[in-house]
């Protein structure tokens, strides 16, 4: 059985790095038991369980509205975020927390130098193709409400 859910600053911290570890980057109790938290990579199954439970990828509490997505500025001009939808403040606290690390997290590719905020009422989570050569799923939010950069 997994935890319940936690806020975002009360989650186990990245060995390397110190900070929480969000709830999309983490594994089951049996897993952890053979590896430490890192916010470095994103788990795939808490990535489908946020967007087909409408949990937060920050905390795992259920969503309400607004919904915040945190991305590269790529992902915001393409509207196709990595990361699973997160409630405002969980979002808020977890740019804070990756501002100032100088390495990839958050499932990222490489280093993000500025990231954006964005927020919606609504999105489409959208599994890759056969045929996509990112496959990763991404959610797509409609109507964006604010995007910050």
């Amino acid at each position: 059985m997994d935890p319940a859910p936690l806020p975002f600053g009360e989650r186990d911290p990245d060995p390397e790095l110190g900070v929480p570890v969000p709830f999309a980057c983490t594994t089951s109790y049996a897993e952890a038991a053979r590896a430490a938290p890192s916010i470095r990579q994103l788990d795939h199954r808490r990535v489908t369980q946020c967007a087909l439970s409408r949990v937060c990828g920050v905390c795992g509490s259920p969503l309400g509205r607004p919904i915040a997505f945190v991305g590269s500025p790529a992902e915001a001009d393409r509207n196709a975020f990595h990361f699973p939808p997160c409630h405002l403040e969980c979002a808020q606290a977890l740019l804070d927390a990756v501002a100032p690390v100088d390495v990839a997290v958050l499932g990222q590719p490489e280093t993000v130098d500025a990231w954006v905020l964005t927020t919606t009422a609504a999105f489409e989570y959208v599994r890759p193709s056969l045929e996509d050569a990112d496959r990763r799923p991404t959610f797509e939010p409609y109507e964006v409400l604010t995007s910050t950069r």
